[in-house]
């Protein structure tokens, strides 16, 4: 699967979000400043065509339907991260953003029981 650009990837946690999206739909969702509707056609096009989207034609436009889910796209860019910045070191990975977010009480304890099923299960 391909790492997509800044755009691309606003684009795509857009479509995420809405599920179904037209491409206002998908530029009221995006931060200002707003792009151009037709910057955002060509992006959803070139994602189209990346395999990351599907288009159902409706009337005289599309409809976008994501078909990489956001979980298989969020677990190989953690994978990508863990090996780039970590050494492929879950344990690094974790120590260093434990220290660099300054994690509550109650985060911690959350990683901890997390940590702790993965033994039982």
């Amino acid at each position: 699967m391909q790492k997509l650009g800044k755009r691309e990837e606003q684009i795509m946690q857009a479509v995420w979000h809405l599920e179904k999206a037209f491409i206002k739909d998908i530029i009221d969702e995006l931060p200002e400043p707003k792009p151009h509707y037709n910057t955002v056609a060509t992006m959803v096009k070139i994602l189209t065509e990346k395999g990351f989207l599907s288009a159902e034609k409706i009337g005289n436009t599309y409809q976008y339907t994501p078909l990489v889910p956001l979980a298989e796209y969020r677990k190989q860019d953690v994978a990508t991260i863990k090996s780039k910045y970590f050494g492929n070191s879950f344990t690094r990975m974790i120590s260093h953003f434990a220290r660099e977010e300054k994690l509550s009480d109650e985060e911690i304890d959350e990683l901890v029981r997390i940590i702790k099923s993965q033994r039982n299960s």
